[in-house]
């Protein structure tokens, strides 16, 4: 496609057919021009065009935004603030347990095939459901993780969930299991697509012991009530949720102050992104998330 045909408002395709451009994201005009493809969707024609877009450099941290995954909500915060994200986990849970209910249900032979071929759609669209209701959840917190970290001129600071995601592969199957896998897994590429999208910092951290060891001391914590914890040995007392942030940002803190490398960033190199309506890459996880 010429430019100078985006100038006059249409696109010229093979066979001559000129197609009315109605418009563009135009942040991305500057930027050169890849690949583009001619999609028919729900009755319109989109043109999709990926860019060549630089990788920003990040800038040196003031201080750690240090991050906790919790299956029912995450934790993000520092020494000086905290704020609590309730996870999907239980809405996506739901459909995954409708599709389940609906397969033990029909698939008795005793049901016709266009009965069964019904129900499978509808098994479908729950499992679909279940997954889109979680990577929507991960692209906008993922967002709202780097703004907030871009705001304050702070590095991410997030657990090394590696052997975390790894032991869950070894346990027996069930749906929450795999419903907070997947979670996990979506919530930290996102974040790291933003962080390497807007040049915000990354730093992974050992998750042993950040939520029972005292952040003051290092001593061992004790059960002081339900999800609090009390150090004998210098008398701090906290929610487990609250002590993990300040031992990630604590950790995270040692790791700059040491010069330590940065988290080698999970998500794909920047160069060649489609230009959809957030500026985010068409089909990103594709291939990368699948149990």
């Amino acid at each position: 496609m010429k430019n100078e045909t985006v100038a006059l408002g249409f696109a010229e395709i093979i066979g001559g057919y000129r197609l009315r451009i109605i418009g563009w994201d135009k942040r991305y005009d500057q930027y050169e021009s890849r690949e583009a493809r001619l999609v028919y969707r729900n009755g319109k024609m989109f043109l999709m065009i990926a860019k060549r877009v630089p990788k920003p450099a990040k800038y040196a941290p003031r201080g750690v935004l240090a991050v906790d995954i919790n299956e029912k909500h995450i934790v993000l915060g520092n020494t000086v603030f905290e704020k609590r994200v309730e996870t999907p986990i239980k809405r996506a849970l739901h459909f995954k347990i409708l599709a389940e209910n609906l397969m033990k249900k029909y698939s008795h032979g005793k049901y016709r095939a266009w009965t069964r071929k019904k129900v499978l759609e509808r098994i479908r669209s729950f499992h679909r459901r279940a997954r889109n209701i979680l990577l929507d959840w991960a692209r906008k917190t993922g967002l709202a993780i780097v703004r907030e970290a871009m705001k304050n001129l702070y590095a991410v600071a997030r657990e090394d969930l590696n052997g975390l995601i790894e032991s869950v592969r070894e346990l027996p199957k069930s749906h929450r299991k795999k419903l907070i896998l997947l979670s996990y897994n979506k919530l930290v590429y996102w974040i790291d697509w933003q962080a390497e999208k807007h040049g915000v910092p990354v730093i992974t951290v050992d998750p042993r012991g950040t939520s029972s060891t005292c952040p003051r001391c290092g001593a061992k914590f004790r059960e002081n009530g339900y999800r609090r914890l009390k150090c004998m040995k210098c008398g701090f007392e906290g929610d487990r949720d609250t002590i993990a942030i300040l031992n990630i940002e604590r950790r995270a803190l040692a790791k700059l102050q040491m010069g330590g490398a940065l988290a080698p960033s999970t998500a794909p190199q920047m160069k060649d992104v489609a230009p959809n309506r957030c500026g985010e890459p068409m089909n990103p996880l594709k291939g990368t998330l699948a149990l």
